[in-house]
């Protein structure tokens, strides 16, 4: 049996090949630049007006206030953004100008229309500018052959804003690794059948996919498998030809119908690890198999989704690019006493709240790994090593959160 800390680091240490491909820029959201990305040109590619008002010469109106307006000439008609003017700016002189429009030629600044009253074919200024106020200059945002975006970048829709800008559709990003999730047990039950004594529902495929789903990656549900070694052996091998990592909830303790491990095995998965020492979760396993990562889950749903927040979660992450792979962690302090068995690590379901800038945790009630309401209640999970005994109220911990 191995650390918690030994586990999360067999994981991340797995060599793997990142897939990349290329993306339309709306479908990249959320996923990872794979290149980076050079400015072809300027941004903008013109000296713009910042805002509504007139182009002026900024010589011109200083010292300007309201108790001193200073009276300027309209040289011409108004300059709307898209177009290019053709004419000049002379001193006492000044044109409309809309926001975004090019900076006719001979102007400096921008005097904002609340500053202003016209007065026919002459405007009165209340307030002076200096050189360069309320104008937006080429290449301010972005300059030609600048990297903008680097590799590894986590495209927001800001970046997406900045490729379309530089006139790019499609970037190259990491692609998510598809993975495939089996749910094995006779006691078993579809969603949508009755229950009876000795059957539970299969909860643990579906909170599985939606976890996967929340990383951003693919998933294959396959359903429920029973406890046959044939039918499993068939079942596994045609999901790992499917999918890049293959998660199996149930059948990896030992008990009389626990075959995963054995039925992996005999495929020729070469095992990593199994048995964890944690609460929740202590049967988990990891396999390798040929390119392609096998982890198998308890049964007990609590440890089914604690185990993928700690191990499946930051793998999928790191497939996908990612350089922050776990859940941001705080620092909070127990507001009761948390019962935890000296020498093993253990994971607590916690509802974490903030007062005066410190971080609170308390338990969300029953500890059982079968209590999925816990997981409801949750915003985050303590973690309490394997090196401490019970947690006083007041004691602190890290707390993962959600």
């Amino acid at each position: 049996m191995i650390s918690v800390e030994e586990a999360k680091r067999l994981v991340l240490d797995s060599r793997f090949e990142c897939k990349i491909i290329k993306t339309p820029i709306l479908d990249s959201l959320g996923k990872v630049l794979a290149e980076d990305i050079a400015a072809s040109e300027d941004i903008p590619i013109y000296d713009n007006s910042a805002m509504d008002g007139y182009a002026v010469i900024a010589n011109d109106v200083k010292g300007a206030d309201k108790s001193y307006p200073i009276t300027l000439m309209i040289a011409g008609g108004s300059i709307p953004a898209g177009k290019v003017p053709n004419t000049e700016i002379e001193p006492g002189s000044c044109i409309p100008i809309m926001t975004g429009a090019v900076m006719p030629k001979g102007s400096d600044s921008v005097v904002m229309k609340e500053d202003v009253q016209r007065d026919g074919k002459s405007i009165l200024v209340f307030r002076e500018v200096k050189p360069g106020d309320n104008v937006r200059y080429r290449g301010e945002d972005i300059k030609k052959s600048d990297i903008v975006l680097k590799n590894s970048e986590v495209i927001s829709p800001a970046v997406i804003g900045v490729l379309a800008s530089l006139g790019i559709r499609t970037v190259k990003t990491f692609q998510p690794p598809r993975i495939g999730v089996i749910a094995t047990g006779d006691e078993l039950l579809e969603i949508d059948k009755k229950l009876k004594k000795g059957m539970v529902r299969d909860s643990n495929s579906y909170s599985l996919s939606a976890q996967i789903m929340e990383t951003g990656a693919e998933y294959n549900r396959y359903g429920i498998i029973r406890d046959d070694e044939e039918v499993l052996k068939k079942s596994i091998k045609k999901a790992l030809k499917e999918n890049d990592i293959l998660l199996l909830s149930g059948g990896i303790s030992v008990g009389d119908y626990d075959f995963v491990k054995d039925t992996l095995e005999d495929i020729g998965a070469d095992l990593i690890f199994w048995r964890v020492n944690q609460k929740p979760g202590k049967p988990l396993a990891f396999f390798k198999y040929k390119d392609r990562f096998i982890f198998g889950l308890p049964g007990n749903p609590v440890s089914v989704m604690v185990c993928f927040e700690i191990y499946v979660r930051p793998l999928i992450r790191k497939m996908m690019g990612f350089e922050k792979l776990f859940r941001a962690k705080v620092i909070a302090e127990a507001l009761h006493e948390f019962r935890n068995k000296k020498g093993r690590a253990n994971f607590a379901r916690v509802i974490l709240e903030k007062k005066d800038g410190k971080y609170f945790f308390s338990s969300t009630g029953m500890q059982g790994s079968g209590i999925l309401t816990s997981m409801v209640k949750a915003n985050g999970i303590a973690f309490f090593p394997s090196d401490i005994g019970d947690v006083k109220k007041g004691n602190i911990a890290e707390v993962y959160v959600f």
